[in-house]
C-alpha cells in the first residue's frame, strides 16, 4: 500500500511567541495613546474660549530647537541599540548619554518656557481655560520625558559599571520603543499647542 502524498508538503513551525517584554510595552503605548488623544482633544476643545488672558500666542517660538533635540534623540537611541546589538559597548554608551542630553536639554526648555509664561506672564494652571489645557497637555508629555530620561540614566548608570552588554539588547529595545513614543507625542502635542493653537 502507498503512501497518499499532500499537496502541500510539511513544514517545521518556525513561529515563536513574542518577546514578553515588547508585548508589555506595545500594551502600554497603547493605553497612554489613548490618555494624550485625550488630553489632546481637550485641548482643541477649549482652545480660544478663554475670558481672559494669556492666550496661546504667548507660547515660546523657540520651541523649534529643543523640538529638534528631542527628535534627534529618537535617532541616537536607536543607533545606540544597533551598537549594542553588534556588542560595541563603547559606541552604545557615548550615543546613550547623548540621548540624555538631547532629552535634558528638552526638558530645560519647557522649564524655561513655564517660568516665563508664570512669571512674566502670570499663566498658571488655574489662571484660565488655556492654562489648565496647556499645562494639562504638556505637563503631561514632561512627565513622561522625565520618567524616561530616569529610565536611561539607569541604564547608563548599569552600562559604566560593565553590566550592559550585547544580551540586553533586546531590553534595551524596549526602552527603545518607549523613548520612540514620547517623541511621536511630542510631534502632535507640538503640532497642536505651537502650530494649530496659534
Amino acid at each position: 500500500m502507498s503512501a497518499i502524498t499532500t499537496p502541500f508538503p510539511e513544514t517545521p513551525a518556525t513561529w515563536k511567541l513574542p518577546y514578553r517584554a515588547k508585548v508589555g510595552m506595545a500594551c502600554l503605548i497603547i493605553a497612554e495613546s489613548a490618555i494624550f488623544t485625550i488630553f489632546v482633544v481637550a485641548y482643541l476643545y477649549y482652545i480660544g474660549r478663554s475670558l481672559t488672558g494669556p492666550t496661546p500666542a504667548r507660547c515660546s517660538r523657540r520651541r523649534f530647537f529643543f523640538t529638534v533635540c528631542l527628535l534627534s534623540s529618537s535617532l541616537t537611541i536607536h543607533l545606540a541599540s544597533r551598537l549594542l546589538e553588534r556588542d560595541k559597548r563603547g559606541g552604545f554608551l557615548i550615543l546613550w548619554f547623548l540621548t540624555i542630553v538631547l532629552g535634558a536639554l528638552f526638558m530645560y526648555g519647557t522649564a524655561r518656557e513655564w517660568h516665563r509664561l508664570i512669571y512674566e506672564h502670570g499663566l498658571t494652571i488655574s489662571t484660565n481655560l488655556f492654562g489648565t489645557t496647556y499645562y494639562s497637555l504638556v505637563g503631561l508629555h514632561a512627565t513622561h520625558v522625565t520618567a524616561g530620561l530616569l529610565m536611561l540614566t539607569i541604564v547608563l548608570l548599569f552600562g559604566l559599571a560593565g553590566r550592559v552588554g550585547r544580551e540586553q539588547s533586546a531590553r534595551i529595545d524596549v526602552l527603545s520603543m518607549y523613548w520612540h513614543f514620547v517623541d511621536a507625542v511630542w510631534v502632535v502635542v507640538f503640532t497642536v499647542v505651537y502650530v494649530l493653537g496659534r
